[in-house]
């Protein structure tokens, strides 16, 4: 009987923890809402004030930019290591509170209360951690298939390359050369094409190659933040992925005052997915074939 309560209570206990997650979860969205609406109903920051007076970065003036040294923490995530480097995060990556995380990249890159939020809440449950008292170092955002995923824009597979801290930079060099808009700055559609193009490359050469929709939509929504905080402009762009440090004078190219909320951004995210056509035309399972058929032949 004893042993039956004990299980009776773990199952409980778990089926709570859910419902609350759940209902937390549909709350944040619902806020998030309200942050959106409130976005339109309102003027935007001023040009010069996006970054709130008396953080780093506000005017454009950032702290000084210091490369990763031997020992320091870094991820796959350009805009996070450009933080720690410019010691707005700890210059060494490492121990990192998720609550930090928050606030941080909110006030650093505008995004919204609610996404900021999210993202590290999530980050926080994949690795098991507790988001109001743990930490983290950024090497440990890159747990495979976690949110560090195959096909990325600017990081070779971990199959290839276990350290994602480092930038892969024939990858880089090739986005910042194939934006069709003005100046030969980034679109939707060249974002959609070059996911394509990497999936198909990457699930050729990659025998370990794997990536559940959420691992897809994780590289569009990383992709589409290149369109959103970055506007898409070639020459920011080229700083943050290649030296991942943030430009002199730069700021947010969203200036809402409540920020980038997740409803916002996935009017970006979605069709930069959507519009992945080797995901539709067959491209993807014909280079798994390839892929299988040369492994046969050795």
């Amino acid at each position: 009987m004893g042993q039956t309560l004990v299980v009776l209570k773990r199952l409980s206990s778990g089926l709570a923890s859910g419902v609350a997650g759940v209902f937390k979860t549909v709350g944040l969205f619902f806020v998030d809402f309200a942050l959106f609406l409130f976005n339109l109903l309102t003027p935007d920051r001023k040009k010069g004030a996006v970054i709130p007076k008396g953080c780093p970065g506000y005017g454009g003036k950032w702290p000084e930019y210091v490369p990763p040294q031997a020992g320091d923490s870094r991820c796959s995530c350009p805009a996070l290591n450009a933080l720690a480097n410019h010691g707005i995060l700890p210059h060494n990556g490492r121990d990192i509170s998720f609550k930090d995380l928050n606030t941080v990249v909110r006030q650093s890159y505008n995004f919204s209360p609610t996404f900021c939020k999210f993202v590290p809440s999530y980050a926080a449950n994949m690795l098991s951690r507790d988001y109001n008292t743990d930490f983290f170092d950024l090497a440990d955002l890159d747990a495979h298939n976690c949110i560090e995923h195959d096909a990325s824009l600017c990081r070779l597979d971990v199959h290839e390359e276990p350290d994602q801290g480092k930038i892969a930079h024939e990858l880089v060099e090739r986005l910042l050369t194939r934006g069709t808009g003005p100046n030969g700055n980034l679109t939707k559609k060249d974002l959609s094409r070059l996911l394509g193009e990497r999936r198909v490359e990457a699930k050729r050469a990659n025998p370990k190659y794997s990536q559940a929709f959420i691992h897809k939509m994780f590289g569009s929504s990383n992709s589409s933040t290149l369109l959103t905080i970055f506007g898409g402009q070639i020459d920011d762009i080229r700083t943050i992925l290649t030296e991942e440090r943030i430009p002199d004078g730069w700021e947010p190219r969203i200036r809402h005052r409540m920020g980038l909320t997740i409803l916002e951004f996935n009017n970006t995210v979605l069709p930069v997915e959507l519009g992945v056509k080797e995901e539709v035309d067959g491209s993807i399972n014909v280079a798994g074939r390839e892929r299988y058929d040369a492994v046969q032949k050795k």
